[in-house]
């Protein structure tokens, strides 16, 4: 069973200039598609995903994010049924952050997809933008922003030209997305693109700052579990206090949740 909630109509256009703690009158509550069966989560959002590809009849340009929930999309996006479903050749990746380990260590990002999907979806090789981790974080941030550069066509967002068609997101018990980290020096980035998070908890990490992750024709957040419920309120309130609640998405926004969360 899914229940879903119609858009509240609040995707605000502009950078967030709310400075940190104050109280904000935007709310990022967008659409809201609970999965009620959490055996079939993934299926449900896998759907979506295709049908959006399907549908496009042009590049998709799509940013990935990390951890068990999307772990479990991307390995049935990869299953025969969505490999013979999915028009995986309009399909280019990106990644939303990155631990600064090898591309073969276990807590990479890139592994993990790797693994579950690039392994079997016939995604041509040239379309695979994984984040660069080798040198300095610094360097491989910046790298990283030219491609995505490149990909857009200019050094400058334009709020009428999404960089993304699709921005998956989770969400941490601590209101953290992608690798926007709480009290980190990166939550007050709003030129870069690409930024490296050297105190990144267990690694140094390399993440999307708000402006790229703002920029996404649809932005999906992927959340189970109950611990992650007092987040996903106080996100959806744009609850500035915690970084996803920060977010000011121009696109849809859509959550998909578990009935837990």
């Amino acid at each position: 069973m899914i229940k879903a909630n119609s858009d509240d109509g609040s995707h605000p256009a502009g950078p967030i200039n709310t400075p940190p703690g104050m109280p904000s009158t935007t709310s990022i509550a967008g659409r809201t598609d609970i999965v009620a069966d959490p055996s079939q989560f993934a299926a449900h959002v896998a759907n979506w995903f295709a049908e959006l590809v399907n549908a496009a009849n042009r590049p998709v340009r799509v940013a990935l994010c990390g951890g068990n929930t999307p772990r479990a999309l991307y390995t049935l996006l990869g299953s025969p049924e969505y490999r013979a479903r999915v028009a995986w050749d309009r399909v280019h990746l990106y990644w939303g952050d990155e631990r600064f380990v090898s591309h073969d260590d276990r807590h990479s990002n890139y592994r993990m997809v790797k693994e579950t999907l690039l392994a079997y979806a016939p995604i041509p090789a040239d379309q695979i933008h994984p984040m660069p981790v080798v040198g300095y974080p610094e360097d491989a941030a910046q790298t990283y922003q030219l491609i995505l550069h490149r990909a857009y066509g200019a050094d400058l967002l334009d709020s009428d030209r999404p960089l993304f068609d699709v921005n998956l997101l989770g969400l941490g018990a601590d209101g953290h997305t992608a690798s926007l980290l709480p009290s980190q020096p990166v939550l007050q980035e709003q030129t870069r693109w690409v930024a490296a998070v050297p105190r990144g908890r267990d690694h140094s990490r390399l993440t999307l700052t708000y402006p790229a992750l703002e920029s996404s024709r649809v932005t999906a957040f992927l959340v189970t579990g109950i611990e992650k419920t007092a987040a996903v309120q106080r996100a959806r309130a744009a609850d500035v206090t915690i970084p996803a609640g920060a977010l000011r998405p121009k696109g849809e926004v859509i959550w998909f949740l578990d009935f837990s969360a």
